[in-house]
This record gives C-alpha cells, structure tokens and sequence, in this order.
C-alpha cells in the first residue's frame, strides 16, 4: 500500500501489484473498497495495477464534508494521483460504478487518458435505461440452475415495486456466472467493503449530466474497451452495444456465461480480452 494527498488535503491509499504499462483501477459498488479486484483475474501479469481506495473506503481517510463522496467531486482525486505517478496519461479501468468515475474523468480530462477500460459500466452516467423487460430477458438464461426459483422470485417483487431489503441479496446469483461457495463468500464481503453513507451520496443530486457527458463521449479520441458478461443484468449485451456507439472508437465484448464481475468467471478470456489491443 501507498499514500497520496488528495486536492483537500486528506491522505488516499491505492495498492500496487505486478509489472508493465500502468492501468489505474476504479472500483465499483459505489464505494466500494478496491481490494475485490485482486489482480483482476491475473492481469497483473500484463499490467503494473495501481487500484485506488476511493475516498472514505479501505485504508484511505475518510473526509469531513461528506458532500466530496459524490463521484464527480472525485475526479479531481483520480488526477491527483495521476500527477503523484508521474504520468503524463493514464490508461484507466473502472469497474461497474467506477466506470462513471472514469467515464467523468475522462471527459473533464481527454488529453490524459490513453485508453478506457469499461468493465460493466453502471449506464446511469449516459441515461441508457435498462428496463425490467431487459432484466428479464437476460434472468431467463439462468433458468433451470438449482437456485434460480428464488432468485428470480425476488426479482419479480422489486419489478413489482417490492422494495424490501431480503430482495436485493437473493438476486445476487444473476451478478454471477456461476453461483458456489466462493461466489457466495464473494457476495458477502461486498456489503464489509461499502461505505453506505458515501454510497448514498455517490449518485447525489447534480452528479450526473447524461446529455452533456454523451456529447464529451463522442469527441474523445482514446480507445475505449467496454466489457459486459451475457448474463449481466446490470448492463444486458443490448444494452451494452448502445452504450458502445456513444464512443468514437469503442470495442465491445461480451464474455459468454459471464456475469459483473468477468475477471471471476472466466479470468483466461478476460486478460486475453483487455490485452489483445
């Protein structure tokens, strides 16, 4: 682990691991701490990883004006860290609701990025709905597995406007490729690792610009890479082929059985994937 200072003054922690070009990672939840990445499914191999604890997560401090947890308010800590590197331009992964951070970064700072990695982007940063039907469509492969019953019931009650607490971990299996012992500890160090008050602040009132970050997209230059899984249902592969044609030149690929979090479910596919271009 290593420190840096953050623009207000706050230390920010983030972990090195392997060796070749730099690859700065975001992670998601929101807010959740970076250590769930690991080395990505082995790309450390290919890449000298530096994962950032996000403000307020893992061994970074935890700010005083909680106002700062809101993910454009921290894109100014992704380019502190940028300048402690030394980089002139950063090639930038962002997991799930990480991918707003960089997509944010990314647009506040073109001329520094030299290549985006999506992984299972949230697709609230560029207002592309996804719809219970498409939710559905994607939840209906997994039929026939030993635990969809139950999982699919849940699903069934939040689309019906059910939104209790139980519901929300019994439909963990679809962020999943495959649902085992290890997935399911995987699951259960998620909500350890999510600072809830950041969280709810993370997608905070005027976080978002959809329409404005769409028209920064489609000027940026640096290629884009997005990655989704055919059993996402949190960026269904149709909902990730539009998000693709945001970006002037964006590659898409979609892991075949793979869920949220495809450096798990298939970590072959997934480095041959972010290393072949």
């Amino acid at each position: 682990m290593a420190t840096f200072t953050a623009n207000d003054g706050i230390r920010l922690a983030y972990h090195r691991s392997g060796s070749g070009a730099p690859l700065l990672c975001l992670p998601g939840g929101p807010m959740q701490a970076s250590a769930y990445l690991e080395d990505l499914g082995g790309l450390s191999a290919h890449h000298w990883l530096v994962r950032l604890d996000l403000r307020g997560t893992g061994d970074s401090a935890t700010p005083e004006d909680t106002a700062t947890y809101r993910c454009d308010r921290q894109v100014d800590d992704v380019e502190a860290l940028r300048t402690h590197l030394g980089l002139d331009r950063i090639n930038l992964l962002g997991h799930s609701a990480g991918g707003t951070l960089a997509l944010q970064y990314a647009t506040r700072h073109p001329d520094r990025i030299g290549r985006l990695v999506l992984v299972s982007p949230s697709p609230r940063p560029v207002g592309i709905e996804v719809t219970d039907e498409a939710r559905r469509e994607v939840a209906e492969l997994r039929r026939g597995e030993r635990w969809f019953t139950d999982a699919f019931a849940a699903f069934e009650r939040i689309w019906s406007g059910d939104y209790a607490g139980a519901n929300w971990p019994a439909i963990a299996p679809f962020s999943h490729g495959r649902w085992n012992e290890e997935r399911q500890a995987f699951a259960a160090r998620e909500a350890e690792e999510i600072n809830a008050e950041a969280a709810a602040a993370y997608y905070s009132a005027n976080a978002l610009d959809p329409d404005g970050t769409r028209g920064d997209l489609a000027r940026l230059t640096a290629p884009v890479l997005l990655v989704t899984g055919e059993y996402d249902v949190g960026l269904p592969p149709k909902c990730a082929a539009e998000y693709a044609t945001l970006f002037r030149t964006a590659e898409l690929a979609v892991q075949p059985q793979g869920g949220h979090f495809p450096w798990l479910d298939d970590p072959a596919w997934f480095v041959a994937t972010v290393t072949r271009s």
